[in-house]
């Protein structure tokens, strides 16, 4: 079975969606990446793997090939991207470049994963692709390299790790995503989830039991005694992808409630279809997203990530209305809710990121006295400037 045109609207996540439909409305985002980046330098990765990794063919791994093209087929990805494998210890898939992506396996991949699990794999990176994760995820990484820069001045530092923590949590989100285009591509449920659990326990299957996988997994998130929950950020708030037991569960949550068996009777958004909604209602739906999680969740770090997905949103609206001023256009979908850099905003003087909270000037995080204590959390500037401003003014 293949999805002829499938959006990728039809696996992603809704915090996964909203974050993407944010980025997309801030003028010139995608526009920085793409600079900063360059043809030259997707080129000159793409030469280093062609010298230093064995190109995937009908001839170099001939049965890796028919996978890719099958991923390609039902996923109804063209023109079918180029698989390198590369010599690796450890088992990973990575996909690189913007215009045009290619997939690196790394050679214990292939012995860790036998065809059907290395097919959902495949598929998995080739959401990414579908997606355009590659954009935004490259974004982040000039954010994070940035810090230092951003937290002088252009932002703040408490405003600055909350939009870093912000973006590291749709990071993660898209990594369910890329899991379900994973799961429509081999359209089995259980190598699926034996590939997630092979990434956190190795090759042994014939020792490991999908369903004490699942328990060991529900026992994880119900663990809130003491401090498990501050434990538990700590251990994934720098990681860019869940632990694997919780992407499995999160896969069967997404099979289970209906969404796998709509795509599967083509019940799902076309691409060139007109927009899905306003970036304001994707986020409605991605706090909605949220809300459900937190009615089947024990642990309280669910609903702090439930509002950090909420400032995201508001963040995004404060830095498109900025941009869109600055460029003289109107402030468009995200305009309107509360100012998150004002008086009641979460990066406000009050907010919990702002000056009296936690993470805030006058918090726990910075001594009374110091340079930093008062200073107040400039808006956000336009994409553009903070461009210039980072990278001294280069064009």
């Amino acid at each position: 079975m293949s999805f002829p045109a499938i959006s990728p609207s039809a696996w992603e996540h809704p915090a996964d969606r909203a974050a993407l439909s944010a980025f997309a409305a801030i003028p010139g985002a995608a526009g920085l990446v793409r600079r900063v980046i360059g043809s030259t330098s997707e080129r000159s990765l793409r030469l280093s793997f062609l010298g230093g990794a064995a190109r995937v063919s009908d001839s170099q791994f001939p049965s890796v090939h028919r996978l890719v093209k099958e991923a390609a087929r039902v996923l109804d990805l063209a023109p079918c991207p180029e698989v390198f494998v590369r010599l690796e210890l450890g088992p990973g898939a990575y996909t690189y470049g913007i215009d045009s992506p290619f997939i690196v396996l790394t050679s214990a991949a292939l012995d860790l994963w036998d065809d059907e699990e290395l097919l959902a794999v495949i598929g998995h990176e080739m959401g990414h692709i579908l997606s355009g994760h590659a954009v935004y995820k490259t974004l982040l990484d000039l954010i994070v390299k940035a810090q230092g820069a951003l937290s002088e001045g252009l932002l703040g530092a408490a405003a600055t790790l909350a939009l870093t923590g912000s973006l590291r949590e749709w990071d993660r989100k898209s990594e369910l995503s890329a899991d379900r285009a994973g799961l429509l591509a081999v359209q089995d449920p259980q190598p699926a989830y034996r590939a997630l659990m092979k990434t956190a326990g190795g090759g042994r299957v014939a020792e490991m039991d999908l369903n004490e996988f699942f328990r060991q997994a529900r026992d994880y998130d119900a663990s809130a005694e003491g401090m498990d929950s501050v434990l538990k950020l700590l251990d994934v708030i720098g990681d860019s992808h869940p632990f694997p037991a919780l992407r499995m569960v999160a896969l069967q949550d997404w099979e289970k409630g209906g969404g796998y068996d709509a795509v599967k009777r083509g019940e799902y958004p076309r691409r060139g279809e007109s927009a899905k909604g306003r970036p304001l209602e994707d986020f409605e739906r991605a706090k909605d997203s949220y809300a459900k999680d937190f009615s089947s969740s024990q642990d309280p770090l669910s609903q702090a990530a439930g509002k950090v997905m909420n400032d995201l949103g508001e963040l995004f609206g404060n830095l498109k209305n900025a941009a869109g001023k600055a460029s003289g256009r109107a402030d468009g979908d995200m305009a309107g809710g509360r100012n998150p850099f004002g008086p009641e905003g979460p990066f406000g003087p009050e907010g919990p990121f702002g000056g009296a909270g936690i993470f805030g000037n006058k918090g726990a995080g910075t001594p009374p006295g110091s340079a930093e204590e008062g200073k107040e959390n400039p808006k956000p500037p336009n994409v553009e400037d903070l461009f210039n401003d980072i990278f001294g003014g280069k064009k």
